[in-house]
């Protein structure tokens, strides 16, 4: 088990010397230690970088099925992130490689943002710090409240409970929609076109799977409300990113706040939702704050170690 070599093989947002330590703590001398400080997406160097590897932590870089067969030693990938969609799962299982992700580190984090997000909109956050750099007033500026709107969440998940509690503090009457229903919430569970067409505010809470791609599209978009928001910080692929700058520039809904996007940032300049109306974008942050990066470690070097002894944990 000494000779088991664990290649961290991209930054995982904590410093190194502080992660090390962790991962010494946790882990002991059961395994050598690999480390890089950079991230990189080609794919002959993420196979140089992990060849030799028994264990790969990874956050959010993409490792197609070339990579994983081109570590041929691989037996498990420690993925420092909820989602697996960027990951070839299908290759990892053919070849007997454990997956364990890391569920429940940013569910404090992304729910946050969701209602930074909501309180930037309803409130014209970015157009009043504007204003007041250039020597103007309120006028036109006028926002909304939460309290007494009607909130949706799909997918009542961990976040997605989470982000309905806190809807609830702010006074919100709140539906879901999911395709596992939760008991004892006090959520008015629903299906989606009632759920579309109901409320003020949507929240995306879903996972990326061929179920759930473009399941906002241009014929969901038109259930809404002309007064509703959409925000997502699920996945990018979820929405019609064109439909959905089509429902905003034609005010067919009346703002986003986007997370996600079809690819991680950099975004193309042309992208739709850099040019729509009413909508927040920002970098694939939801989860990236440094107490949830440091969440995230400690349960990615818990997960290695239970995998060492033998029981796996937080497998997909």
């Amino acid at each position: 088990m000494s000779e088991m070599k664990l290649v961290i093989i991209e930054p995982l947002g904590v410093a190194k010397e502080k992660l090390l330590d962790l991962a010494t703590a946790t882990l002991g001398n059961q395994v050598e230690i690999i480390y890089y400080d950079t991230r990189v997406t080609d794919t002959v160097e993420l196979i140089k970088r992990g060849k030799d590897a028994d264990i790969i932590a990874v956050s959010n870089l993409p490792l197609n099925s070339e990579v994983i067969e081109g570590c041929p030693n691989l037996k498990m990938l420690a993925v420092a992130f909820t989602g697996v969609d960027h990951i070839a799962v299908d290759t990892c299982k053919a070849k007997g490689i454990t997956i364990c992700n890391c569920a429940g580190y940013s569910n404090a984090a992304v729910s946050d943002l969701v209602f930074g997000m909501i309180v930037a909109l309803y409130r014209n956050m970015v157009s009043c710090n504007e204003v007041v750099r250039q020597s103007g007033t309120k006028d036109g500026l006028i926002g909304f409240e939460l309290e007494g709107k009607k909130f949706g969440i799909i997918g009542t998940g961990a976040i997605g409970l989470r982000t309905a509690n806190i809807a609830k503090a702010f006074g919100c009457e709140v539906y879901a929609y999911s395709r596992t229903v939760k008991e004892n919430t006090g959520l008015i569970y629903t299906d989606l076109d009632t759920l579309l067409q109901t409320c003020d505010i949507i929240s995306l809470h879903v996972p990326l799977n061929a179920h759930t791609k473009h399941l906002i599209n241009a014929q969901k978009l038109a259930l809404m409300k002309p007064n509703a928001i959409l925000i997502n910080t699920a996945r990018g692929p979820v929405v019609d990113s064109q439909a959905l700058a089509d429902a905003l520039n034609s005010h067919q809904i009346a703002g986003a706040g986007i997370d996600v996007f079809e690819m991680e940032p950099p975004v193309p300049s042309d992208h739709p939702l850099l040019h729509s109306i009413n909508t927040i974008v920002t970098p694939h942050v939801a989860f990236a704050t440094k107490e949830a990066l440091e969440k995230r470690a400690v349960i990615v070097f818990n997960n290695i170690l239970n995998y060492l002894n033998g029981s796996p944990t937080n497998i997909i």
